[in-house]
């Protein structure tokens, strides 16, 4: 999807600081970062949102939780705790039409968000 800004990222034509990388799957830190740890992890393969979650896809939707459990434990907030979240539509604010988890951590998160 030439006009997504998360495929542009994968294809390295948009500058992102990345904290993993595998053959399936990039996670970068979030530009508009909501805590001291924001990471954002997508499949490389475009799947517009948790919706168009199957079959054929659900392997990689499985391997990026293995990936959120080893970034948190890189990134020294596993045992303190994390929030992971993906916003599926625009009214629950999905901004960007590729499935991406949020992984929030590093302080106290209150519910809801602020």
């Amino acid at each position: 999807m030439e006009n997504c800004i998360f495929c542009r990222i994968v294809e390295k034509q948009i500058p992102s600081k990345i904290v993993y990388e595998d053959e399936n799957v990039l996670a970068f830190h979030d530009i508009d970062s909501k805590a001291p740890v924001h990471i954002l992890i997508i499949p490389k393969e475009h799947i517009p949102s948790l919706n168009d979650v199957n079959q054929q896809n659900s392997q990689v939707i499985a391997h990026i939780f293995s990936v959120i459990v080893q970034i948190a434990e890189n990134l020294g907030v596993k045992d303190s705790g994390y929030r992971v979240v993906t916003n599926c539509g625009s009214d629950a604010g999905q901004s960007v039409n590729h499935l991406h988890f949020h992984v929030l951590g590093g302080r106290s998160l209150t519910w809801p968000p602020g």
